[in-house]
């Protein structure tokens, strides 16, 4: 790694309230070989970014409470990123995020991190 230079490696960052949908994915991406981290928040996300941990792919549960920082959009304009959203909640998606609705399985949501990362 060059000094001051980010590198995306096959790391997933699985940000859910939802442990079930958190633990389900990180489950399943770490049988294909995918290390998968879970985290509370989008600012879990960020402080693991600033540390240079750039992930590959961004799965991203749609709450009022993940979706309202501010660092939601930069998030989504620096990682190509999953929001797993409900048709019946008012949330604003972030531009440029693939969208995917409940209901959706585990294997759906990691079928499309593997589109992603390309494997």
């Amino acid at each position: 790694m060059e000094c001051g230079r980010i590198v995306r490696r096959m790391v997933v960052f699985v940000i859910a309230t939802d442990w079930k949908l958190r633990a389900g994915v990180r489950a399943e991406l770490r049988e294909l070989g995918i290390e998968a981290m879970g985290m509370d928040s989008v600012d879990d996300a960020g402080k693991a970014i600033a540390r240079n941990e750039m992930p590959g792919a961004i799965v991203l549960e749609a709450t009022g409470e993940l979706m309202g920082g501010a660092g939601v959009q930069d998030l989504v304009a620096r990682v190509p990123t999953i929001v797993i959203a409900s048709r019946t909640e008012t949330v604003e998606i972030p531009q440029g995020a693939e969208v995917m609705y409940r209901p959706v399985s585990v294997g759906e949501i990691v079928e499309r991190v593997r589109k992603i990362l390309k494997m």
